[in-house]
């Protein structure tokens, strides 16, 4: 370990479970009460609510049946003209779920703890405008979807060294999760530095060329992409060969090839704040490598007939920090640490700003409204 930084934590997710379908159904309304216009109670709805230290894989094996009904609102009586409201049913979920239905239709996304998304409304209670009769609540299945994996998200092609270099910088061996969908296995794990700050980075199954149309990982790489806050590029100083058959591409054309694999994704994707890790100086002529990557870097537009027409990207991504490392050697690591470090905590005091300032408008709206 460093002067600077403790030693890695890593983070085990055994049978790791990354989405999960329910079903769900809001409760029933209570009875009206027609000789004496009472009006019955209105169902429970049914919530999905984002909660600390959960997992899908933890709903999975505590509700086995995967279903979730509130309760009904109460009949009216003649001791209660208006019945009492049925019991809401909370679905407590992890944080980094998007919630969505069987179509595909976005209900809500979890982003910190506490978000609540409605799934399944109840029905209302009987009264003079339904005959007294009450209505059924909501009922359909609903998907949970994991993509809140990690603040840094390890982005590069098979053989990058991605694997090396999270062991690198946490100078120990991550435990790895199993996911279920692949035979592939992820690590994710956590700096922990000095001050106690914690940094969670993960090393999500390679991309390969196609990967926007489902090849190899696919989406199920991407979308786990979308939720990490910002996106750690990794390539070989010296470039790759995926396969005999497939054409040798470089650094430079490694990293457009990647930014056009997440442009075509999901454009939004490359807003995120990006630093460039260029693995494996240790290799002969690494020096050289890394002098003409960064001259492209500088001038991308010049290069890209490098590429296939169709795989250049729209708009080449600017990186915060280049930063050369081994792996294998740990050059370069101390200073990536401190680099990931830098970047993360400049986008948090970014986003304090913009509380503040949102919080600040908010009290000068009310207090024009009061005068």
């Amino acid at each position: 370990c460093s002067s600077c930084f403790c030693v890695f934590d890593s983070l085990q997710y055994g049978n790791f479970v990354d989405n999960l379908r329910l079903y769900v159904r809001g409760g029933s309304g209570g009875m009206g009460l027609p000789r004496l216009g009472g009006q019955g109670g209105k169902g429970g709805d049914v919530w999905v609510v984002a909660t600390k230290n959960m997992t899908l894989k933890r709903i999975k094996d505590k509700f086995p049946q995967k279903r979730f009904v509130a309760d009904a609102g109460a009949n009216s009586g003649v001791r209660a003209l208006k019945g009492e409201r049925g019991a809401d049913k909370e679905i407590l979920a992890p944080v980094g779920i998007t919630v969505t239905t069987d179509e595909s239709r976005t209900l809500g996304d979890l982003n910190v703890e506490g978000d609540r998304v409605m799934v399944a409304k109840g029905g209302s209670g009987g009264s003079l405008y339904s005959a007294f009769q009450p209505s059924k609540g909501e009922a359909k299945h609903i998907r949970l979807d994991l993509k809140l994996i990690a603040d840094m998200g390890l982005v590069g092609f098979p053989n990058a060294g991605k694997s090396s270099l999270l062991t690198a910088l946490s100078n120990a061996t991550p435990q790895i999760a199993s996911y279920a969908f692949t035979t592939l296995k992820p690590e994710i794990g956590k700096l922990i530095y000095d001050d106690y700050k914690q940094i969670s980075v993960a090393d999500l199954p390679g991309l390969i060329e196609g990967a926007h149309m489902n090849k190899g990982m696919g989406h199920k790489f991407l979308k786990h992409v979308e939720r990490t806050k910002q996106l750690l590029f990794v390539v070989d100083v010296c470039g790759f060969q995926l396969a005999s058959k497939t054409p040798f591409r470089s650094a430079f054309e490694a990293v457009q090839l990647l930014t056009k694999e997440l442009e075509l994704y999901k454009e939004e994707l490359l807003s995120k704040p990006a630093l460039l890790v260029v693995n494996k100086m240790d290799l002969p002529d690494a020096e050289d490598k890394l002098a003409e990557l960064k001259e492209q870097l500088q001038n991308p537009e010049e290069f890209s007939d490098l590429l296939p027409e169709d795989m250049i990207p729209q708009n080449y991504l600017t990186f915060r920090h280049v930063v050369p490392v081994s792996a294998i050697t740990g050059f370069g690591i101390s200073h990536l640490k401190s680099c990931v470090r830098q970047s993360l905590d400049e986008d948090a005091a970014l986003e304090v700003k913009a509380t503040h300032r949102e919080k600040l408008q908010a009290l000068r709206k009310q207090s024009q409204g009061r005068a």
